[in-house]
C-alpha cells in the first residue's frame, strides 16, 4: 500500500518507506480526492481544479497527459491508486493510506488530540505554493477544517485530564490554537484557568475521581495582566511575540526547567488581547532555523523574547524586530537549589515585565505600521547601511528619502540620514564639515518630531562628536541612553564617544554591554572595541577585535597601528596597504586635525602608531 503524506511536505511513500517519484499535479489530485466524501470527481472538475488559469481545453488536454503519464508510472503495480474512466478519475482507498486517517481515527480522547496537535504543527501542504484560485481556496478550506476538527478534539478531551502531562498536552494545543486564532476566546479563557497562575502540581484530579480545574489564585494578581491587555484598544492586525526557547552553551538539568518556565511565561502572556502569541512548536523551529531573521519578517513576527542560560542565570531580552531595538533586558538568578521553587516566581515577574513593555511600545508599532510605504523604504535604508562601505551609504540616503517622500515627517527616516552623512564623513576621512552640518540638521528634525526617541538623540550625539564638541556629544548621548538604556546601537555610539572623550576604560566597559545585548555583534561594536582598546595600550586586544569583523575595511588604520606598537611589521604593512587602497590620498596629520579628541595625549599615541605602520 502506498502512504499519501499531506503535512510538512506532499509526498507519496512505499511501503517500506521509500519516496515515489510523483508528479505534483498528481499528488494534489490524490489528496483533493483522498478528502472527498466519494473519491471520485469528473474529469472536468478536476481539469478546472488543476488548470483554472488556462483555458478549458488545454485544462483537459493537460489533464490527459498528466493521467496518461500517470497511468505509465502505476503500470506494474498490483493494486493501482487510481481508476481512470471516460469521464472520470476515482481514487481507490484500497491501494492508498494518508496521515489524513488521524481525523476519523477513534482512540483515548488525549492521545487522539495529541495526535491531530502533531500533526497540524507541521502544516497542511506546506511545500507548495498553490498554483491556482481553485487549490489555494481548497488549501485554506481544508487548514481551517482541521483547525475545527483540532479544537473539538481539545474540547473532548478535557474531562480525561488527569495529571500534570495531560495539562501540559491541553495548554501546548491551546496554544496551537491561539496563535492560529487569537480572537478565540473560549480557549484563551480554558488556557488561563489551566495556568492559573500555578503550577501545574496543583491541578490533579479530585479524590472522587473528576477533574478539578480550579486552582489556587496566583501570587501576581492576574487582573494586572489583563488591564495591561486592555491599555490600548485591539489593532486590526495584532502584533506577534515569539518567546524563543533557551539556549545554553553547557547542556545541563537547568535547560529543561528553563525551557518550562518559559512555556509558563508563554501561558500567562496569552491573557493578554492585544498580542498574539507564537505556539512554542513554531518558537523552536524558529529557535533551530540559521536564517532566524528571514523567518522572523516571513512570520510576520513584531516581538521576540531571546533568552539564555548561563551559570549566571537566565537572561532575557525583548527585542522589537522592524527596529531591531532592544527595549528591555534583565537577568535573574536560577541556581539548580532554588530554581524547582523559585519557577513560578520568576516565570511572573518576566511576564509582567514583558508585558509591561510591550504595552509601553505599541503606540511606536502602530506608528508604523500607519506608514507601510515609508516603513518599508526605511528597512530598506536601515538594512543598507549594515555595511560601511560608500556605495552602501548613499543608497540607504536614498532609500531614507524616499520614506520622506512618502511621509514627510516620518522620524526613524530623519535619524537615518543623519547616519548616512556622519558615516559618509567616517568613511571618507577628508574633514568635510558640511556633511556633519548636513547630519545635525537632520538629527534635530527627529528630536523635533519625536523628542521621547532615543534614536535622534543618538545621533546628534554622534554629529556633536565629530564637530569637535566632545562634552556635547557626550550629554546627548547619555540622555539617549536613558531614554532606551536597552537600545544597544545607542550604548554603542555612547561607547565611541568615550573613546574621544579619553575615557577608553568606560568606552570598552560600555561597549562590551552593546555587545553582551547583541551577541551577534556588527562590525561598528567591533570597530569601537578596537579603538578603546588601542588607547588602553591592549594592542593585541584590538587586534582580535578587527579580526572579528566581517568588513575589516575602516578599521585596517587602528589594525596597522596596533600591529606597529607590538612590532609586528608584517601584520602592519598588510592593513596599511588594504587602508591605501580603499583611501589612496588619507593624510596622517590632516586627519588628526579633525579627529576629536579631549585629551592630547591620545592624539600623539595614535600618530605614534600610524607613523610606525608606515602612514
Amino acid at each position: 500500500m502506498l502512504h499519501l503524506q499531506t503535512f510538512g511536505d506532499l509526498r507519496l511513500i512505499e511501503t517500506n518507506g521509500d519516496p515515489v517519484r510523483y508528479p505534483i499535479k498528481g499528488l494534489l489530485m490524490m489528496a483533493h480526492l483522498y478528502i472527498g466524501a466519494s473519491h471520485e470527481l469528473s474529469r472536468y472538475e478536476l481539469a478546472q481544479f488543476l488548470w483554472s488559469d488556462v483555458e478549458p481545453e488545454q485544462a483537459r488536454l493537460n489533464l490527459r497527459k498528466l493521467l496518461s503519464r500517470i497511468r505509465e508510472m502505476d503500470g506494474a503495480r498490483a493494486d493501482i491508486p487510481f481508476d481512470f474512466t471516460a469521464t472520470s478519475v476515482r481514487l481507490n482507498k484500497q491501494a492508498v493510506s494518508s496521515d489524513l486517517d488521524i481525523f476519523r481515527a477513534d482512540g483515548p480522547p488525549l492521545e487522539r488530540l495529541n495526535a491531530i496537535a502533531e500533526l497540524t504543527q507541521r502544516g497542511f501542504i506546506g511545500n507548495i505554493k498553490p498554483a491556482t484560485k481553485p487549490i489555494d481556496a481548497w488549501m485554506r478550506a481544508q487548514r481551517d477544517a482541521q483547525a475545527l476538527q483540532l479544537r473539538q478534539a481539545l474540547l473532548d478531551a478535557l474531562p480525561a485530564v488527569q495529571s500534570p502531562g495531560d495539562a501540559r498536552i491541553i495548554s501546548t494545543t491551546a496554544l496551537q490554537i491561539l496563535e492560529r486564532d487569537p480572537n478565540d476566546e473560549q480557549v484563551r479563557a480554558l488556557l488561563h484557568q489551566l495556568s492559573g497562575g500555578s503550577s501545574f502540581s496543583e491541578k490533579l484530579p479530585n479524590g472522587d475521581g473528576r477533574t478539578r480545574m480550579e486552582v489556587k489564585p496566583s501570587e501576581v494578581d492576574g487582573q494586572a495582566l489583563a488591564d495591561i491587555g486592555r491599555a490600548s484598544a485591539m489593532p486590526l492586525i495584532l502584533p506577534r511575540l515569539v518567546l524563543l526557547p533557551p539556549t545554553s552553551k553547557h547542556a545541563d538539568a537547568g535547560l529543561a526547567l528553563a525551557n518550562a518556565l518559559i512555556e509558563d511565561v508563554t501561558i500567562e502572556l496569552c491573557a493578554l488581547r492585544n498580542i498574539s502569541i507564537v505556539a512554542p512548536h513554531t518558537a523552536g523551529q524558529i529557535r533551530r532555523d540559521s536564517e532566524k531573521a528571514a523567518v522572523v519578517a516571513r512570520h510576520s513576527i513584531s516581538y521576540l523574547l531571546d533568552t539564555r542560560l548561563s551559570e549566571e542565570g537566565l537572561f532575557a531580552q525583548l527585542v522589537y524586530f522592524p527596529s531591531d531595538e532592544i527595549i528591555w533586558a534583565n537577568r535573574f538568578v536560577m541556581t539548580p537549589d532554588i530554581l524547582p521553587r523559585q519557577r513560578r516566581l520568576i516565570a511572573q515577574q518576566l511576564t509582567l515585565a514583558v508585558a509591561s513593555e510591550l504595552a509601553e511600545n505599541e503606540e511606536e508599532r502602530l506608528r508604523f505600521e500607519a506608514n507601510p510605504q515609508a516603513y518599508h523604504a526605511y528597512l530598506v535604508g536601515s538594512s543598507l547601511m549594515s555595511k560601511l562601505t560608500l556605495p552602501h551609504i548613499r543608497r540607504a540616503r536614498k532609500a531614507f528619502k524616499q520614506s520622506l517622500s512618502h511621509k514627510a515627517d516620518f522620524s526613524p527616516s530623519f535619524t537615518g540620514l543623519a547616519r548616512t552623512f556622519t558615516s559618509e564623513w567616517l568613511v571618507t576621512a577628508q574633514g568635510d564639515n558640511e556633511l556633519l552640518h548636513l547630519a545635525e540638521q537632520n538629527a534635530l528634525r527627529a528630536i523635533e518630531r519625536d523628542p521621547s526617541s532615543a534614536a535622534g538623540h543618538r545621533e546628534l550625539g554622534v554629529t556633536k562628536l565629530y564637530l569637535g564638541d566632545v562634552d556635547a556629544s557626550v550629554a546627548a548621548l547619555h540622555l539617549a541612553e536613558e531614554l532606551s538604556p536597552h537600545f544597544a546601537d545607542v550604548i554603542y555610539s555612547h561607547a565611541d564617544t568615550l573613546v574621544h572623550a579619553s575615557r577608553p576604560g568606560d568606552a570598552l566597559a560600555k561597549i562590551t554591554k552593546a555587545i553582551a545585548l547583541n551577541p551577534i555583534a556588527p562590525d561598528a561594536y567591533l570597530w569601537c572595541a578596537a579603538g578603546a582598546s588601542f588607547f588602553l595600550e591592549q594592542y593585541e586586544q584590538a587586534i582580535a577585535y578587527v579580526e572579528a569583523m566581517k568588513d575589516k575595511a575602516p578599521a585596517h588604520r587602528i589594525a596597522a597601528a596596533s600591529c606597529a606598537m607590538i612590532g609586528d611589521r608584517k601584520r602592519a604593512l598588510f592593513h596599511r596597504q588594504r587602508a591605501e587602497s580603499i583611501n589612496p590620498v588619507f593624510d596622517v596629520e590632516k586627519w588628526l586635525a579633525i579627529v576629536p579628541f579631549k585629551e592630547h595625549w591620545q592624539k600623539e599615541l595614535y600618530r605614534e602608531g600610524l607613523l610606525r605602520a608606515g602612514f
